[in-house]
């Protein structure tokens, strides 16, 4: 079975583990971009709770734009903002340093399309967990894919659609505001770090 899914920002849990038990991976990369979603917003633990990064992009006059056409409004300090975001959420979590000089090039960098750096993203995740990963991408879009060879799991990369759940792990400020679902997986891996890929092979999604 080929497994479809969305390049988003530093991808939700469940988009990792569907990924993770994917079989063969497709990228949709023809698709309109839709706002308020995780092509540009990725949710962390924050000392207060749960914790927007939102990407700033810039939006032309035409109704319907190409996510792999959207650029990034880079007028906004918005990496730094982001980084500076994770190291309070995380600094003190068990594996934050060992990742840290990884990923900080990501959020001193410029880059002008959001599918670039959703993609830089996405291999930084898959070095920091030593998985070898090979994936195509699409060549056209289709609204509905063939549910016999197909898992068509688009829709994870809407939040508000994503109704999975998924086992606990620690969390660094778990005392303060108890197990948050589904965040960012950089949540699991500053927290798990070698264990997360046992993890995300252990979980299943639902809804």
């Amino acid at each position: 079975m080929n497994t479809l899914l969305h390049p988003t920002y530093f991808p939700s849990i469940s988009h990792f583990v569907a990924l993770v038990q994917a079989e063969q991976l497709t990228f949709e990369i023809e698709d309109n971009f839709q706002k308020q979603t995780n092509r540009n917003r990725a949710y962390i633990y924050s000392p207060n709770g749960i914790q927007l990064l939102n990407i700033p992009v810039k939006h032309a006059k035409e109704t319907h734009q190409k996510t792999k056409d959207i650029k990034i409004e880079n007028d906004f300090d918005w990496q730094k903002q982001h980084f500076k975001s994770l190291e309070a959420g995380y600094r003190s979590s068990p594996f934050f340093e060992y990742f840290e000089d990884d990923i900080r090039p990501i959020f001193e960098k410029k880059h002008t399309f959001l599918m670039d750096l959703n993609f830089e993203t996405f291999d930084f995740l898959i070095k920091s967990m030593r998985m070898k990963f090979n994936y195509t991408t699409t060549k056209e879009y289709f609204h509905e894919v063939d549910a016999e060879s197909v898992l068509d799991f688009r829709v994870l990369a809407n939040g508000k659609k994503d109704s999975c759940v998924f086992e606990n792990y620690k969390q660094v400020f778990d005392d303060k505001h108890g197990f948050i679902n589904n965040l960012s997986i950089l949540d699991l891996l500053f927290n798990e770090g070698k264990f997360a890929l046992d993890y995300l092979k252990s979980q299943k999604i639902t809804g």
